[in-house]
Formats: structure tokens, sequence, C-alpha cells
């Protein structure tokens, strides 16, 4: 059995020989990586059962401010603080919700297909992901702003409702597009959740987001293909909601927010769950051999009966030694030795 396979039969809640892992590593992370092990072709000897590619707005370096990137849509992300991958927006794009003239950017199909093209021709026997990154909330706030996305969401904008709409219709044609491919999965990119409940509160979710998420995961399903949800923080509250409109697989489940064990049990065989080793609580700050039992220790737990990809629970930062990135990759490596 592939790697391709390996994965299909997790999600599809089936015991697997092996647990499926992967994982992905900023700019910092990797660079550091790489000075440890003295091997510049370290990252390539990592295996991953996944291989993704995201489209979400191509942020190119502006021409005299190394630090800031203007993407697609308008939008400046300032990258001079820690954050070194993505960014903060340096100022709104639309400033009223319910009074603008602003339109999506078009798809750039030409780059789009590129990139899905080498995705799938260098997946191997991988399992391939095309990802939509800052899919609906993120993007709303990304071009508006946190705090008038939210006062919009109480005050039941039209204009909010509007903007969705349009990120909706954006993300579908970029799904038709994908689906012209050998592709497995659909992935959406979209934080909702704090370190304790969401950030807008399930009621606003299901207004908002919901009848979107719904459109979008139905037209992946319409190839089959499997549906996985990013969002970082607590969203237990909605759980049964993504079940009910299609959702296949959880990212990033973080363990110093959810009982793994206890979400184990309550939906096995009813949703799968994509990271669990937590970049928060554990890598940063734990010796090798203590992530090496932890990371054996969680993955006992959720890979019975399929159901789970390993993985650290977001990108691993710079904050993470390098010997702790290969503890975790020994454990995923040797799973014989230390999954008994």
């Amino acid at each position: 059995m592939n790697r391709r396979d390996t994965v299909i039969q997790a999600l599809k809640h089936q015991q697997t020989l092996v647990c499926p892992f992967s994982a992905n590593f900023t700019k910092q992370a990797q660079a550091n990586l790489i000075n440890y092990t003295k091997d510049p072709d370290i990252l390539s000897k990592l295996d991953s059962y996944t291989h993704m590619a995201e489209y979400w707005g191509r942020p190119t370096q502006i021409l005299n401010r190394p630090d800031f990137y203007k993407d697609d849509f308008g939008i400046i992300w300032n990258r001079s603080g820690a954050d070194k991958d993505i960014g903060i927006p340096e100022s709104n794009v639309i400033l009223d919700i319910d009074n603008n003239d602003y339109t999506l950017p078009a798809i750039d199909e030409p780059y789009l297909r590129n990139m899905i093209e080498t995705l799938v021709k260098t997946s191997d026997d991988r399992f391939v992901i095309t990802g939509i990154g800052f899919s609906l909330f993120e993007r709303a706030w990304s071009l508006a702003g946190m705090p008038q996305v939210l006062m919009a969401m109480a005050e039941d904008s039209e204009g909010l409702h509007k903007l969705f709409d349009d990120i909706c219709e954006f993300n579908l044609k970029i799904i038709d597009i994908a689906m012209d491919y050998d592709i497995d999965a659909i992935y959406f990119g979209d934080d909702w959740g704090q370190q304790k409940n969401m950030i807008m509160g399930p009621e606003y979710w299901r207004k908002f987001i919901k009848p979107r998420l719904k459109r979008m995961y139905g037209k992946a399903k319409e190839k089959g293909l499997f549906v996985i949800q990013h969002s970082c923080g607590d969203i237990h509250a909605i759980f049964d909601d993504l079940i009910e409109i299609g959702l296949d697989c959880y990212q990033t489940f973080q363990p110093e927010i959810y009982d793994i064990e206890n979400m184990k049990k309550i939906y096995s065989g009813k949703l799968s769950f994509w990271g669990a080793i937590s970049t928060q609580q554990l890598l940063p700050v734990a010796n090798a051999d203590e992530v090496r039992r932890e990371t054996a220790r969680i993955m006992k737990i959720l890979s019975k009966n399929g159901g789970y990809i390993a993985s650290p629970t977001h990108a691993i930062e710079f904050d993470v030694p390098p010997q702790n990135i290969l503890a975790m990759y020994d454990v995923f490596m040797n799973q014989k030795e230390y999954m008994v």
C-alpha cells in the first residue's frame, strides 16, 4: 500500500498499517534545521504522506520595501515582525463594508493551472491536495479589518453578506479548475477559533460562514474529493455542523485545547483529525525524549481505527529546536519501534 492509499484508508476510518504523517515548516524553521544538520537536502529526506499547494493571493515583494508584500487582492502584508511567511495586513483595503466599490481580482488561471500541474507531477505516490488559503472569514477581515467584519456580523450587514458571497464565488471557480486534475482533496484555510471558544461565536458562524462553506464543500464533493478544513483554536461548538455539510478532516486539532482521547471517542468514524502534536506546548519547550514519548502516545490514541494524520498543529516555527523536529520524525519514520 502506497502513501496515497494509506491516507485514503485513514480518512475512511479504516485501520492502517502505518499512521500517515506530514509536517510544514516556516522559512526560519527550515533554515534552522539546515544549519543544525549541515545538510541542505534535509527537508527532502523527511518523508510526508501528503503533498499540497495553496492558492491565496501570490504576495509579491514591494520594490524598496523588503519586508512588505502586496497580493492580488490589493492587501499589503507586513512581514517585518516575527512572522516572515504571511505577515499582517498593513491597512484596510475596504474602508466601509456597506459602501464601497471593491471587486475581487480575476483568478490568474495560467498560474493556478501551472501550480496544480506541478503539484500533481511531483506528487510521487502521495495524497494530493489543492489548498485555498484565507478562504472566507480570513479573506474578509484581511480586506476590511477584524473589528469592521465582527461589527458587520453583529449588525447583519448586507454588505458583509455580499462580500462573503463574492469570496465564495471566487473560491468555487478555483475548485472548478482544480477538479480538472488528478487530485485527492480540497483544503480550506480559515481561522475561526481562539484559545477558548470562537472568534465570532457559533451563531454568527452559522449565519455568515456555514451557508457559503456548504456550497464550497458541495462543489468539491461533486468529484468525490475529500474536504479538509484548517482552523486554529477552539471550534468544538461547530464540529457537528461541519460534519453535516460534508467535512472529512479537521486540521489542526490542538491538544492544549481539545481532550484528544474524548474527541476520538466522540468522533471516531465521523471526523478525521490532522495535527495534535503541539507547536505551542510540546515542540518548542520539551526535550527530544519527551517529544518522542508524547508523539508516540498521541499517535497510538488517534490512529486507532484510522481517522488520523499525524502532524504538528501548525507550520513549525522558528522557536522549535531542530533536535525536536528530528525527534518527532524519528517516531514518524520508525513507527514499528515506537508504536508498540
